[in-house]
């Protein structure tokens, strides 16, 4: 398995990130076992959770990720092995998440009181690469259309008090590397510049969704993440499964996501988006690729990319996921994915 260099940090983590958000709802602690356990016999080293996760967010439900996790850490041992990466919630309207009730915000006291409770979740004094999960300022990216700017306001956590607290956890040890998440251009440069203006910890990667009906990262911040080493930590690189075909045709499989809960239609059912899958499965069924891992591949294969998060809640499907490494990528097969592209560019951002 391939490792690359976490931004400028002493860390290099497979290309290959395991995804964990399904574990304690779609999946259970034994299933999510044999996960970690086939993961890392094939060469990952990189996990990625967050204190949000499972998925979808509820207060039943919170927190369930992060102590399976810490379960098979403390059952299999050898901490040292495994890159761990975790978030901290943005601003949100969920009063589970912190103590009496609060909405959570990146301030100061909640970021400590997140981390603590990560810590005690993952059976570990430390977490390698601690994420901020989305924005606290109202942003145009998170949770909007990544293609239509639409400008906002409203109240924010400046990013400085969210650096500043994210360096003290780095000073007592709790935490070894940071970095952000949902992010834009704008917002990653403000984290680098901070930084520099005030002896902060320098963010290393940006966790963005990405796939092959959603390049919208390459019209901005894929420069930085090449002249800053703020790599890309690709998420959604199946687009939630719909570029594996099993939502097509209006077909809901037992057990998916989108037929247990209802929530990735808006975003890959958009026009012109089934009109753009087509297209890469014919592109796959031309250079005879399985359509998972021809998507993987294109992802592995970006040079901006430092980890490309996978997820999957049946082993079958991890086999298939992890095995995209294998898949030879030629320019003959670059120009196909690139041809398609440009007639159906970002459907589903």
């Amino acid at each position: 398995m391939e490792k690359r260099r976490l931004g400028r940090t002493d860390l290099h983590v497979s290309v290959i990130c395991l995804g964990t958000m399904t574990w304690g709802e779609q999946n259970t602690q034994d299933e999510a076992f044999q996960q970690m356990d086939y993961a890392v016999g094939e060469g990952v080293n990189f996990f990625d959770t967050a204190e949000l996760y499972a998925i979808p967010p509820r207060a039943e439900t919170y927190g369930a990720t992060e102590r399976i996790i810490g379960n098979w850490l403390k059952e299999r041992g050898g901490r040292d092995r495994i890159i761990l990466a975790s978030k901290v919630a943005g601003r949100s309207e969920n009063t589970w998440m912190r103590s009496g009730g609060r909405t959570a915000d990146l301030s100061r006291d909640q970021i400590f009181e997140a981390i603590d409770a990560s810590l005690t979740r993952l059976h570990t004094d430390y977490i390698d690469y601690y994420q901020v999960h989305w924005p606290d300022r109202p942003s145009p990216l998170w949770g909007r259309n990544g293609t239509v700017y639409k400008h906002v306001e409203g109240d924010g956590v400046p990013i400085e008090e969210t650096l500043s607290a994210l360096d003290d956890l780095v000073k007592a040890g709790k935490v070894r590397h940071v970095g952000v998440s949902n992010e834009s251009a704008w917002g990653v440069m403000r984290y680098l510049a901070a930084s520099e203006a005030n002896g902060l910890p320098r963010i290393h990667g940006v966790q963005n969704a990405y796939s092959l009906v959603n390049r919208t990262f390459e019209l901005g911040l894929a420069e930085i993440a090449h002249r800053e080493q703020v790599g890309l930590l690709a998420y959604s690189p199946l687009a939630q499964g719909y570029l594996t075909g099993k939502y097509e045709d209006g077909a809901l499989p037992p057990g998916a996501r989108k037929t247990l809960f209802g929530r990735t239609a808006t975003r890959y059912e958009k026009p012109g988006a089934e009109e753009a899958r087509k297209a890469y499965y014919n592109v796959a069924a031309d250079f005879g690729l399985d359509r998972a891992q021809m998507a993987l591949a294109f992802i592995n294969n970006r040079s901006f990319v430092t980890a490309n998060i996978i997820g999957a809640t049946k082993m079958e499907q991890l086999k298939t996921d992890i095995g995209s490494v294998h898949v030879s990528w030629s320019d003959e097969l670059e120009g196909a994915i690139n041809a398609v592209h440009q007639i159906h560019q970002n459907p589903s951002p």
